[in-house]
């Protein structure tokens, strides 16, 4: 018995040290700071694929896959008709949890990485990303060419929140890589992970994370803390400068 228990984890052990690659990844800032004049930024991933003995030597050219998520949170999309001259709601669809803020950068097409089975299984690519929904009391994601899923991403990359690009990651030797990073002015706030996957003639090697955290520092900063904390002192500050700015208007428009 135990000699057998020997066998399988040794064999376990050599399995796991077949794929003998494995990403040495950092970025340029861990920590983005949001001030009241920000607009926006870029931050710079870089690293590099290490080898060892165990790796084939038939293998010299990889592809690498960004994926870059923001803090979840739940999102309403709603759908508008016109009726009677006027727009109004008509149906809507809650997506859970999903990221704020989403990225994914390749060195080259996304469906030129791996097969679309693993594609799928590794998330590879903006469509093949869980989105989950609440439909009809059930909860899954649902196909790409959904009309609520469509505008929802339509809506997030006009925003600059969601994107993907197929061209993003260079590699500046065969094993040496960067891509940066875009931040919209609109940036949520809170950590961002990002998981860097590694591939070579089509399967899937291994991956490797790393993260950074936005921030909002000054005034921002203490008005967002001051309305976490103390809800009710927020409150009533704001609507006392409310009445205070209505009473000067009254005065400086006053008509005598």
């Amino acid at each position: 018995m135990m000699r057998a228990f020997v066998t399988a984890l040794f064999l376990l052990l050599l399995g796991a040290s077949a794929n003998a690659e494995r990403l040495i990844v950092s970025v340029s800032n861990h920590r983005v700071t949001v001030t009241p004049n920000y607009s926006g930024e870029e931050l710079v991933l870089f690293g590099s694929v290490e080898k060892d003995a165990a790796t084939p030597t038939d293998r010299t050219a990889y592809d690498l896959v960004v994926t870059v998520m923001g803090p979840r949170a739940d999102m309403v999309t709603r759908r508008r008709e016109r009726k009677f001259g006027i727009w109004i709601n008509t149906d809507y669809r809650q997506f859970l949890q999903v990221p704020s803020y989403l990225a994914l950068f390749a060195n080259r097409p996304f469906e030129a990485i791996t097969s679309p089975e693993i594609a799928r299984r590794q998330q590879i690519g903006l469509n093949n990303v869980l989105l989950t929904q609440r439909v009809s009391g059930d909860y899954a994601d649902v196909v790409p060419n959904d009309a609520f899923r469509s505008a929802f991403t339509r809506l997030r990359t006009q925003r600059g929140l969601y994107r993907e690009d197929a061209s993003a990651v260079t590699f500046l030797t065969p094993t040496l890589f960067r891509t940066g990073i875009p931040l919209p002015a609109e940036v949520p706030i809170g950590t961002y992970e990002v998981e860097i996957k590694l591939f070579a003639n089509g399967a899937f090697i291994g991956k490797t994370e790393t993260a950074f955290e936005i921030v909002k520092v000054g005034f921002e900063q203490f008005v967002a803390t001051t309305a976490r904390q103390n809800g009710l002192v927020y409150g009533l500050v704001t609507a006392a400068m409310a009445l205070m700015t209505g009473w000067m208007a009254s005065i400086v428009f006053r008509k005598d």
